[in-house]
């Protein structure tokens, strides 16, 4: 399925570390170990994409947000939690994550890469994208509609105590707390979405982006939803079902969402480059928050 996971070259990698300020702060998302994962034994493993040329991170048990701010003076008050997508068994921490939020840092936002919990996945790395790639499959055969709460309840509990981690100590990060919003990705726009579906109306983030994906089953929408930012490609077949779907109930309970829906690009286009129009989404995401006063205008 390559069309599903575009390759980041390393050329293109380089540019973007050496182009945008790296992140100088990691920390801890729970006080102590996070809740439910007292007796996880497994170790964090890095790995590489099969074919590709980038690295992922899986067997998380301990989230953390690593803090991108914008360069003095130039930060507008706006906060955004960043969740990377990986089908819960990774995360794909660069492309989806630490290049997101070097740029939004660069227009004034305050990004923090989320890495969340994810499954336990074996050890060996040709084991585990056996097992991952059979998982994909099954998605788009479903068309997005799976059941993963078991697995996205402990990422959804590690989102939202990152958007409060990061109200609590809003001064700290010259952050205002009532513009702290929440961004994801694939498995990562399911973190947000369950953020934005929390039963606490003050849990939720304050805006939120879900980039190819939503709530995979349908879940009900509560009423009065924080302005949503939606992009996928024409041609994703895991994820466009569930984005229209979740943008069709959200118009119908008077919301109005912001879609975007790019011809061709496939699942997991990130901040890669493939010569296609999903290439420009985060242009129309920070017009978006530029239009709400969340965003510095672009160049």
């Amino acid at each position: 399925m390559p069309s599903l996971f575009p390759r980041l070259g390393i050329s293109a990698l380089a540019a973007l570390v050496l182009a945008f300020p790296v992140s100088a702060q990691t920390v801890a998302v729970w006080r102590g170990v996070a809740p439910g994962a007292e007796n996880a034994r497994q170790n964090e493993v890095v790995s590489r994409f099969p074919g590709g040329g980038f690295e992922v991170v899986r067997n998380v048990t301990r989230p953390t947000l690593e803090v991108f701010r914008p360069e003095p003076g130039t930060a507008t008050g706006a906060a955004v939690v960043i969740a990377p997508g990986g089908g819960f068994r990774y995360l794909t921490i660069e492309a989806e994550g630490r290049a997101v939020a070097r740029t939004l840092a660069q227009h004034g936002v305050t990004a923090f890469v989320l890495k969340y919990r994810t499954l336990e996945t074996p050890v060996d790395d040709g084991a585990h994208w056996h097992q991952f790639f059979l998982f994909m499959a099954e998605a788009a055969r479903s068309g997005g509609r799976l059941n993963l709460d078991e697995a996205a309840g402990p990422a959804v509990a590690d989102g939202l105590q990152a958007l409060n981690l990061v109200r609590e100590r809003a001064a700290e990060w010259g952050v205002d707390r009532t513009k702290v919003g929440m961004i994801g990705f694939s498995a990562g726009a399911r973190v947000t979405a369950g953020a934005l579906l929390s039963p606490e109306p003050a849990a939720r983030p304050a805006f939120g982006g879900l980039i190819y994906g939503a709530a995979f089953n349908d879940d009900p929408l509560p009423s009065h939803l924080p302005p949503v930012f939606l992009a996928v490609a024409g041609d994703d077949k895991l994820a466009e079902p569930t984005v229209l779907r979740f943008y069709q109930a959200a118009a119908e309970g008077g919301t109005r969402p912001e879609l975007h829906v790019y011809a061709d690009g496939g699942h997991g286009f990130g901040m890669n480059r493939q010569g296609k129009s999903s290439d420009f989404w985060i242009k129309d995401l920070l017009n978006w928050l530029e239009v709400q006063g969340l965003a510095r205008p672009q160049d």
